[in-house]
C-alpha cells in the first residue's frame, strides 16, 4: 500500500518554498544569485534569516514524507517516500523538471529517520558555510559525510546504502558546483 504513496511524497517534493519565499520578497529567485531555487541563493540574496525559513520548509518536504512511510511501513518505506520527495524537489514536475539541490530535503528525511546524524549534520553544514563563505563546499562535505554519520548511530547496512544512493543523486546535482570551485568561480555566501 505505501507504493501508492509515492507519487504524493513526489508532489510535497515540488513544493516550491524557494520561490515563494523570494517572491514574497519581490524577488524571482530563478533570475539572481545562482538562480538555484534553494536555500543558499536565498540566503545569499536576501540574507540568512529568509534563507533558514528556505531550509525549514524544504527539511519539512523531507521529514514529512519520510514520516509518512515510516508510518505507512516502516523505515525502509520512510526512506523511498523520502527519496521521492528528493527527486520532486530536484525535478519538479511545475517548473519544468528544473528544481532545487535536494540538500535541505535530503536533510529532512534524516530528522525523522536519524535524529542525531541530522543535528549533527545541520551544525557542521553551518560552520562550514560560516568557515569557507561558500554553501556548496559544505553541502558537498555534509552529504559525502552523511552515509558515515548513518553508519556510525549502526543502522543496518541496507539504511546505508540507501543513504548513499540519496547522497549520489545530491552529490550529482553539484557537479556544477564542483567546477566552479575547481576553477575558483563558485559564488559565495554573504
Amino acid at each position: 500500500m505505501w507504493i501508492s504513496l509515492l507519487p504524493i511524497a513526489y508532489l510535497i517534493g515540488t513544493f516550491p518554498s524557494a520561490s515563494l519565499v523570494a517572491r514574497a520578497n519581490g524577488i524571482d529567485i530563478r533570475t539572481v544569485g545562482s538562480g538555484n531555487p534553494g536555500a543558499s541563493n536565498v540566503a545569499r540574496v536576501l540574507g540568512w534569516r529568509r534563507g533558514v525559513w528556505v531550509f525549514v520548509l524544504d527539511a519539512a518536504k523531507g521529514a514529512l514524507a519520510a514520516g509518512l512511510g515510516l508510518i505507512a511501513a516502516g523505515r525502509p518505506a520512510g526512506y523511498w517516500l523520502g527519496a521521492a520527495a528528493v527527486i520532486g524537489h530536484v525535478f519538479p514536475v511545475w517548473q519544468k523538471f528544473r528544481g532545487g539541490k535536494g540538500v535541505a530535503t535530503g536533510g529532512g528525511i534524516f530528522a525523522v529517520l536519524s535524529p542525531a546524524v541530522f543535528v549533527s549534520i545541520v551544525a557542521l553544514w553551518f560552520a562550514l558555510s560560516k568557515l569557507t563563505k561558500k554553501a556548496s563546499i559544505a553541502s558537498i562535505i555534509t552529504v559525502a559525510l552523511l552515509p558515515v554519520g548513518v553508519g556510525l548511530v549502526r543502522q543496518e547496512a541496507w539504511e546505508v546504502f540507501a543513504t548513499a544512493g540519496l547522497c549520489a543523486l545530491v552529490m550529482v546535482r553539484h557537479l556544477g558546483n564542483i567546477k566552479r570551485l575547481v576553477t575558483r568561480k563558485e559564488h559565495a555566501l554573504t
